[in-house]
């Protein structure tokens, strides 16, 4: 079984414009992705989707695969899916472009998963104990039924713990997704949900439409870079593990 790992990454972003050429410890984020998903050894083959010729060469020039996408792409999904589009894959990995840290062994779990036949999408999400983080819109959380597919993503504290049971337990949803690459083409075919409208929630559209999303349990945090302040945080975590 084929698999490959697209990183979608575009030059423009609302808050950190150009962030995918941002310098991390001497190298660009986009390397730095690159790196680690190959380095994994999980993928066939590991290739950057961008709409930017400058990303392009970058990647080219420290050794990577990329490919040159249309720019009028309303997210991710669908710069990975236009990419996957030209592969003979069966399993295609969504790696964000700002997610230096993922590591082999969430994505490995992550892979595993496809080992059950009914399984067509799949996503990560990590324990959250933090009630900042709970309370916090920008924090995606997800509540899975007992096969862990998830029934719902939202950005409000979900499920409501009415009577303060101790035994409440949150999942945070991190942002990397595999599809069986006819899932993917599906998935991208199908018109916004109204759930998804509400809450900006991409994922939200595979479950409006009956698509499951097989959750995966992992201990890895997802520490995307969304501004020049998380690239900061990532170089204090770094050096703090040297």
């Amino acid at each position: 079984m084929k698999t490959a790992a697209i990183i979608p990454a575009r030059l423009a972003s609302t808050r950190f414009p150009a962030k995918a050429l941002a310098g991390l410890n001497g190298k660009p984020l986009i390397q730095w992705v690159w790196e680690a998903v190959q380095g994994t050894g999980l993928f066939d083959q590991v290739l950057v989707a961008t709409d930017a010729p400058q990303i392009l060469q970058k990647v080219r020039e420290f050794g990577g695969s990329a490919t040159l996408t249309r720019a009028d792409h309303a997210s991710g999904s669908d710069r990975v899916a236009e990419a996957a589009a030209e592969l003979d894959a069966e399993l295609i990995f969504n790696v964000q472009g700002d997610e230096p840290l993922i590591d082999a062994p969430s994505l490995s779990s992550l892979l595993e998963a496809f080992s059950c036949p009914e399984v067509r999408m799949a996503s990560l999400m990590t324990p959250l104990d933090d009630p900042r983080e709970l309370a916090d819109p920008n924090t995606v959380k997800v509540v899975v039924d007992q096969d862990f597919n998830a029934l719902y993503f939202s950005r409000a504290p979900i499920p409501f713990n009415r009577d303060g049971a101790a035994s409440a337990r949150y999942w945070r949803h991190i942002g990397v997704y595999a599809y069986r690459r006819e899932a993917l083409l599906r998935f991208v075919a199908l018109p916004p949900g109204r759930l998804e409208q509400l809450e900006k929630l991409e994922q939200l559209r595979a479950l409006e439409h009956g698509l499951a999303i097989r959750m995966v349990p992992t201990s890895y945090q997802g520490i995307g870079i969304d501004t020049p302040q998380d690239l900061e945080r990532v170089k204090a975590l770094l050096k703090a593990s040297r």
